[in-house]
C-alpha cells in the first residue's frame, strides 16, 4: 500500500500566478491585474496590450474606434524566412487584431481626445502603411473636432517587409502632427517599453509634452549596436526613461497608476476645447 507523503508540494495551477522578470517575485495574476500589471514589490511595469491600456486610459463606453478593418497588403512580395503575407496571417491570430495598432477618439479624464496606442504583440509594434495611415487619419479626425491627441507608442520601429513604403509612414505621421500644431491642438506623447527605430523618430518624439513609464527602453538604435559600433561602453541605465529625462529627452517619467491623471491635467493646461 502506497504511503503518502506529506511533504510533497502540491502543485500550483498554471493561469493563476505570474513570475517577475525582474525580482522573481510570484505574484497572483488578479493582484497584478488590480495593480494595473505593475510588480507591487519592485515597480517592473509588466507589458501591456493595445486594448488593456486603452481600458486602462478611456472608459470602454467613450471609445469609439476608427478604421478597425484596415489591414496590409504585401506590395513587394516580400519573403525572408516566411512569407510576408504568412507572417501577417500568424499576427493577425496571434494578437487578434487586425493591425499594430488601435486609434480612436475616446475620454480621458475630462477631456475627449484622439487616441492610438501600439501593440507590440503586433509584428512588434512594427510601422507598416496601415498604422501610418490610421495614425494619420485619426490625427486629421481630431483637428476636425478640435480635439487634442494623445499617443501610447511601443514599437520596434519601421517595418522593414514594407521597405520604402513603411519609411515613408515617418513623414505622413510628422506632417499629420505638424497640421494638429498648427491648429493649436496638443499632442501628448507615451512612450513605453521599448519604443525605437524610426517610430522614435518621428511621432514617438513629437509630442508637446513627452512622457515616459519607468525604465522603459527609448532609442533609435539599439545599446549593443551602438556599442559595437562606436567600440565603446554605454553608461550604465543609457537609453532608459530615467537617463533621457536628466539629458532633456522627456518630459515625465510617470508610473502607469498616475498616467490617466497626468494626462488629464496637462490637457486641463494645453487645451482650451
Amino acid at each position: 500500500m502506497a504511503v503518502k507523503n506529506p511533504k510533497k508540494k502540491k502543485n500550483v495551477p498554471e493561469g493563476l500566478w505570474t513570475k517577475c522578470p525582474s525580482c522573481t517575485q510570484i505574484i497572483f495574476n488578479k493582484d497584478l491585474e488590480k495593480n494595473l500589471k505593475v510588480c507591487p514589490k519592485c515597480d517592473y511595469h509588466f507589458p501591456l496590450s493595445a486594448k488593456e491600456r486603452i481600458s486602462q486610459l478611456s472608459p470602454k463606453k467613450t471609445f469609439v474606434e476608427l478604421d478597425a478593418d484596415m489591414h496590409a497588403l504585401d506590395p513587394l512580395g516580400f519573403v525572408d524566412l516566411k512569407k510576408y503575407k504568412d507572417r501577417l496571417k500568424e499576427n493577425i491570430k496571434k494578437s487578434g487584431l487586425n493591425e499594430a495598432v488601435i486609434t480612436g477618439v475616446g475620454d480621458i479624464g475630462r477631456h475627449r481626445v484622439g487616441i492610438g496606442v501600439l501593440d507590440f504583440n503586433f509584428l512588434g509594434g512594427s510601422m507598416g502603411s496601415v498604422v501610418g495611415e490610421k495614425i494619420s487619419r485619426m490625427v486629421e479626425k481630431a483637428i476636425a473636432k478640435r480635439l487634442p491627441v494623445v499617443m501610447v507608442s511601443v514599437s520596434g520601429g519601421a517595418r522593414m517587409q514594407e521597405s520604402i513604403l513603411s519609411l515613408m509612414q515617418m513623414a505622413k505621421t510628422c506632417a499629420a502632427l505638424a497640421k494638429l500644431g498648427e491648429n493649436k491642438l496638443p499632442y501628448i506623447s507615451v512612450l513605453a517599453n521599448p519604443t525605437t527605430g524610426g517610430v522614435t523618430a518621428s511621432f514617438a518624439m513629437m509630442g508637446d509634452v513627452n512622457l515616459a513609464e519607468p525604465k522603459a527602453l527609448i532609442g533609435f538604435a539599439g545599446p549593443r549596436v551602438i556599442e559595437q559600433t562606436i567600440r565603446q561602453q554605454l553608461p550604465a541605465g543609457f537609453q532608459r526613461s530615467e537617463f533621457l529625462l536628466s539629458h532633456g529627452f522627456v518630459d515625465m517619467v510617470v508610473e502607469r497608476k498616475n498616467l490617466k491623471g497626468t494626462i488629464d491635467k496637462l490637457l486641463d493646461f494645453l487645451y482650451k476645447g
